[in-house]
């Protein structure tokens, strides 16, 4: 997945405007910005991602990717023509998540912007809570996705609540599901519920699904879980 605001920061008026074209294609929303100072100077510039060239013009893109990281652990990826050995190592060590070497296709910055988003959202997946919305029939995931829930979604998510972290018996879950007499058949349609339920969470976001089986006990949700 993409994610749904980006700063795309270059100087390169062309290259910026017909990247940013590809990338709002995508559902992503962009803001462009000609050098760094702009991007600081913006008291709104809060994004889930941030493209920097390295030959910015102000402040240099070097020193721009340390303030990013000081202020945001969003996604960097580093998209410039700057060549040198030492490139690569300082902009890392710098910051970056992942550099890339103009002339690049716009379809590698794309899968290079996915691939760093994957990872950062799993990293915020780790410490952000999760909601479960019961009128509105939603879980909400730390980085903002929203899930519609179905009736069987609802009822096993509301023992995950209770449970505070600790794992759920296959008999209390079924029990919530007004199955508690399922027999044999019980854990398959258990399974079923959980399946869908975890499909549901991989479609809307890159995150880590935190619901995971027990053997021989039950499921957990290995994450904060509140009710609002």
């Amino acid at each position: 997945m993409l994610p749904r605001t980006l700063a795309l920061i270059d100087d390169d008026p062309v290259y910026s405007e017909y990247l940013a074209q590809h990338l709002q294609e995508k559902g992503v929303q962009v803001t462009r910005y000609a050098d760094g100072n702009s991007l600081l100077a913006d008291p709104t510039a809060d994004f889930d991602f941030y493209i920097v060239d390295l030959m910015l013009p102000g402040v240099d893109g070097e020193q721009l990717l340390d303030i990013l990281r000081r202020r945001s652990e969003a996604g960097v990826l580093v998209v410039s023509g700057r060549l040198g050995s030492e490139v690569f190592s300082n902009v890392l060590r710098a910051g970056a998540d992942m550099y890339l070497a103009k002339p690049v296709q716009f379809e590698q910055v794309e899968n290079a912007i996915k691939a760093v988003y994957r990872r950062s959202a799993r990293v915020a997946a780790a410490s952000g809570p999760w909601r479960l919305d019961k009128r509105a029939r939603t879980l909400v995931a730390p980085d903002g996705a929203q899930i519609g829930l179905a009736d069987s979604d609802l009822q096993v998510l509301e023992q995950f609540v209770g449970a505070e972290g600790q794992p759920v018996s296959r008999e209390a879950l079924l029990a919530a599901l007004g199955r508690p007499n399922a027999g044999p058949e019980g854990a398959d349609v258990l399974n079923a519920v959980m399946y869908r339920l975890r499909r549901r969470i991989e479609r809307a976001t890159p995150m880590l699904v935190p619901l995971q089986a027990r053997s021989r006990v039950g499921y957990v949700f290995r994450a904060t879980l509140t009710e609002v």
